[in-house]
């Protein structure tokens, strides 16, 4: 419930100001798709690249916002909504604050993920599927997590025991069946150059 009392508070530096000074725009590359797909591997390898170019981003992932900011939380369908309302709005604090954003998450369900588009802007959010068989994704697992599921020691396991949502229309699609760990990389950095975001030199 938000309070009457509470009043947004005017900013003497805006967005655009932070992007001119960056000299690179705001936003946030969403990575979805099964566990172990390859999400939090790019998103990391990303940031790197990024931040080497001068460019600040950052990464957030899923298993480290549960440390925190979401700790409280389990994976039940109501908890995983609320998971991603917070996540949401601190993208949209993060964009405000003129950073790239790389966010890390399963996100399973379209509804939650077109959710947390519309909060942080159309024109700044950009959906990457990172695609990968069920069956890859378990033979990669550093976790043991898909075995967990399948002995029933862990329920609600997206992939296993709760349903993956494909995206109908990703901004970008990464198959890391076919695609190296740098060929990912240089895909999202193409895709940010063509869309204005960053300058590739």
């Amino acid at each position: 419930m938000k309070s009457p009392n509470v009043i947004w508070h005017p900013r003497l530096v805006n967005r655009g100001d932070r992007e001119r000074l960056n000299k690179h725009r705001s936003g946030v590359i969403w990575f979805t798709g099964l566990p172990a797909s390859g999400k939090s591997t790019i998103a990391h390898f990303l940031e790197k690249e990024l931040f080497d170019r001068g460019i600040r981003a950052y990464v957030l992932d899923g298993d480290n916002i549960r440390h925190g900011l979401c700790g409280d939380l389990g994976f039940s369908r109501e908890d995983r909504r609320e998971n991603l309302r917070r996540i949401a709005e601190v993208c949209r604090l993060m964009v405000d604050a003129g950073l790239l954003v790389l966010a890390a998450f399963v996100s399973p369900y379209r509804e939650d993920r077109r959710y947390v588009r519309e909060r942080v802007g159309d024109g700044a959010f950009f959906e990457v599927y990172v695609k990968c068989s069920p069956e890859t994704c378990e033979k990669r697992d550093p976790k043991g997590l898909y075995r967990k599921a399948r002995e029933g020691k862990i329920q609600g396991f997206t992939g296993v025991n709760a349903p993956y949502e494909e995206p109908e229309n990703p901004d970008l699609v990464l198959d890391t069946e076919e695609d190296d760990l740098e060929t990912c990389v240089q895909k999202v950095l193409r895709m940010l150059s063509e869309k204005g975001f960053i300058l590739l030199l």
